[in-house]
């Protein structure tokens, strides 16, 4: 063990201090920003006290016309010079500023661009956008890590409620049936009442819980699931849905496939429950790289901010797989919902 922990101890000694040199390497080029402004303001000044030095103009006791003329111009001049050259270091400045109010992150990609010139400038929108960079990624890492929780919630309440709550149903319908074949002739229509409320809420347990945990998606793939759930909102009093899913489309990853699934529930769900839509129209194709899927209902519409948490939920989704999600529409006109994701190979 000493030896090996001899062998490591000069590696690791060597690795600190190339990476301090490179630090300290970088801020000895660097010259602040304060020190800059501070230098091209006395050179501009330096440079108009020797032009007034060495030129052979002079100023009366009473300055005259001319005089007062020579002056202004210089002094226009030097200010001139002064701003121009303090624009290529300050102007950055005002676009990173612009750009901090105007971030974010449900719409990243947005990027300033960057200055040829390698000043504080430059280094500070590289700094920027480096900056974004990282925001975005944790953000995307830190929602995926949250819907693959989210996910495993699901799972983990559709097993309790099949296993637990609905083999305790069963054992009440197989109860009360037994309890009805013995049952005085007066109880069995208050017993068969019984049963069926029973029954219903046993089918409720099954449809919440194959909500939760889609398995046809697992097991037949997500045209048949879209199918089964396009089929259960118009069975279950919603509105009548239209499918229309374009032959030949590419396999897409598991992941992708449970964010398209899940997109259409939930646009299904608001288009029932918020939209009081009568149609929907429900289409799955493949348009270039993208495969489409969009959700058209006939509802009230979505007035112009909309903002809420299923819709933070669908674009948290979208973008956890490389997609894009757009939501459009107009108070009494409806609202279209486009999810776009890579296609693989045909």
């Amino acid at each position: 063990m000493r030896e090996r922990h001899d062998d490591m101890g000069p590696s690791t000694h060597l690795r600190e201090p190339v990476g301090r040199g490179r630090v300290s390497d970088v801020r000895e080029r660097t010259v602040p920003l304060y020190w800059k402004v501070c230098l091209i303001n006395g050179t501009v000044f330096l440079a108009g006290t020797l032009a007034l030095l060495l030129s052979p103009a002079s100023v009366s006791r009473r300055a005259l016309l001319s005089e007062a003329v020579v002056l202004t111009l210089g002094l226009g001049v030097m200010l001139l010079t002064n701003a121009l050259l303090l624009r290529a270091s300050l102007a950055p400045i005002d676009r990173v500023v612009r750009q901090m109010d105007a971030v974010d992150l449900l719409t990243p990609g947005h990027r300033l661009a960057g200055d040829d010139g390698g000043g504080p400038g430059g280094r500070l929108v590289a700094s920027f956008n480096a900056m974004l960079d990282r925001l975005e990624a944790e953000r995307s890492s830190s929602d995926a890590r949250a819907l693959a929780a989210e996910e495993d919630e699901r799972h983990r309440i559709a097993r309790e409620l099949h296993d637990e709550v609905g083999q305790q149903l069963t054992v009440v319908l197989l109860g009360l049936k037994q309890v009805r074949q013995r049952a005085p002739a007066e109880l069995v229509e208050e017993l068969e009442l019984v049963r069926e409320s029973a029954r219903a809420g046993l089918d409720d347990v099954r449809r919440v819980a194959r909500e939760l945990r889609p398995g046809v998606l697992e097991d037949l793939g997500l045209h048949s699931a879209l199918a089964a759930l396009a089929t259960g909102f118009g069975a279950h009093g919603g509105p009548t849905v239209r499918r229309s899913i374009a032959p030949g489309l590419p396999a897409l990853p598991p992941a992708t496939e449970l964010v398209v699934y899940r997109v259409a529930q939930e646009a299904l769900t608001n288009a029932a429950r918020h939209a009081g839509a009568s149609r929907v129209e429900l289409t799955l194709q493949r348009l270039g790289d993208l495969v489409v899927l969009g959700v058209d209902d006939d509802g009230r519409g979505l007035p112009v901010d909309a903002t809420g948490a299923g819709l933070r939920g669908m674009r948290e989704r979208a973008r956890s797989v490389g997609g894009e999600l757009a939501v459009t529409g107009r108070p009494g006109r409806g609202t279209r919902v486009r999810l776009s994701v890579p296609a693989g190979p045909a």
